[in-house]
């Protein structure tokens, strides 16, 4: 598919970016929890696994736009299947997020582990009916979705980070 050929070098910069990161993920936990000693898996579960996930389907996106497909069926289950897992695991993740008991979300916790996250899946979900229409519109379409994962993976990892390092750090320190 010639539409597909266009796409391949913006799949194998995101793809590989998003490898990369959660390599970096996992090197920076580890770091991490030698150095704190909150060990609770609701809190990891609503705010650090989400970041590999996201991670992890910008990955998949990219390995599925970058497989050669003679037609859109492919990309099409691909993206319903895709879309549709993802939106019921942020609404896991929202589950997740209310019930743990070590941080209370604040606005920017709901907007970047719930809200983008729906948008991203509900586009790939999106997709799977566009790419049937409109090729060209929904390769668009799934490529913001991927970047949108990958700035909110970001963003959810950064902001992990800092808190255990500046905030749990802190907390720990003697007044």
């Amino acid at each position: 598919m010639p539409e597909l050929t266009e796409w391949n070098s913006f799949y194998v910069i995101v793809g590989s970016s998003a490898g990369a990161l959660i390599g970096l993920q996992f090197v920076v936990l580890t770091l991490i929890s030698e150095r704190t000693q909150i060990r609770e898996p609701a809190a990891t579960d609503a705010f650090a696994t989400p970041s590999v996930v996201h991670f992890a389907i910008v990955l998949v996106l990219s390995a599925v736009l970058s497989a050669p497909w003679r037609g859109v069926g492919g990309i099409s289950v691909c993206a319903a299947l895709l879309g549709m897992a993802g939106i019921i695991y942020t609404l896991i993740v929202a589950r997740r997020l209310r019930t743990q008991k070590v941080y209370k979300p604040v606005f920017e916790d709901w907007a970047f582990h719930v809200l983008l996250p729906l948008i991203a899946y509900g586009m790939v979900a999106l997709t799977a009916y566009i790419v049937t229409q409109n090729t060209r519109r929904a390769l668009f379409f799934l490529g913001s979705a991927t970047l949108l994962f990958l700035f909110v993976g970001i963003h959810n990892a950064w902001d992990s980070v800092t808190y255990a390092v500046f905030v749990r750090r802190n907390d720990k320190e003697p007044k």
